[in-house]
């Protein structure tokens, strides 16, 4: 079903990992894809991709208007360009406070604030940001990843009341551990990265790590004009991590 046909969607991050299944799924779904990236070579060459730095609201914004020249309109906004951080509250500095939230809280703003005033003029205007297990459990080794995320769920609750009425329904995605190029590190970083992936399974309910285009589905579904009575709210990828309690095996 070419649900998104004649619909501009714009994706934050969507070069890799979570970013490009998204991109890829609006697209497979009848979707005019703009990608947003700091390396817009990685993206799939049948999308559009320019390179954004949106820790800088000048090139955001001039993205943002060639997306908008170039197509006519934004429909869809999806933002999810973001960059990890672990350890503990003690582990990072005042300046690595400043630079991940700076990207993962105020990148977002940025961005839709760019977009607000075309998704005004959408009749099928949606925001779908990615969010995070950790903005809903604690999660050991992730305090400054989990601030950010957990920003991001609150901000996404008070931007669907702010723009509800002006026709913009406003969502979050919330995956679990996902098996990306970032994971992918942090494994190979690990003594035993075996023994670190098997950890990672085990810790979801479902015993494996999400897929990406698992995320693109959920987030498909939050963006679609089909689902226009669902804003506020965080859709959960997770296998089960935020709300299930099982027994060992």
């Amino acid at each position: 079903m070419n649900e998104f046909e004649n619909l501009v969607a714009v994706v934050t991050g969507g070069a890799s990992g979570i970013g490009a299944a998204i991109a890829e799924r609006l697209s497979a779904a009848g979707a005019t894809v703009a990608v947003l990236d700091l390396a817009p070579e990685a993206a799939n060459p049948a999308l559009f991709a320019l390179a954004v730095d949106i820790g800088d609201d000048d090139s955001v914004r001039a993205a943002i208007q060639t997306v908008a020249e170039r197509f006519g309109r934004i429909d869809i906004l999806i933002n999810n360009a973001g960059i990890g951080a672990t350890g503990t509250v003690a582990d990072n500095s005042d300046a690595e406070w400043n630079r991940v939230w700076d990207i993962n809280v105020v990148g977002l703003v940025r961005v839709t604030r760019a977009a607000l005033p075309h998704l005004r003029q959408s009749p099928a205007a949606a925001i779908v940001n990615t969010s995070s297990i950790v903005a809903t459990a604690g999660l050991p080794q992730r305090a400054l990843y989990s601030a950010c995320k957990g920003a991001v769920l609150a901000l996404t609750r008070a931007m669907a009341a702010d723009h509800l009425r002006e026709g913009i329904r406003v969502n979050a995605v919330s995956p679990g551990t996902v098996d990306t190029p970032w994971v992918e590190r942090l494994l190979s970083s690990a003594a035993d990265p075996a023994a670190e992936r098997a950890a990672l399974n085990a810790r979801q309910p479902h015993g494996r790590l999400v897929a990406p285009h698992e995320v693109a589905d959920a987030v498909a579904y939050l963006a679609s004009p089909r689902s226009g009575s669902t804003t506020g709210v965080s859709l959960a990828v997770d296998g089960g991590m935020q709300n299930l309690r099982l027994r060992p095996e």
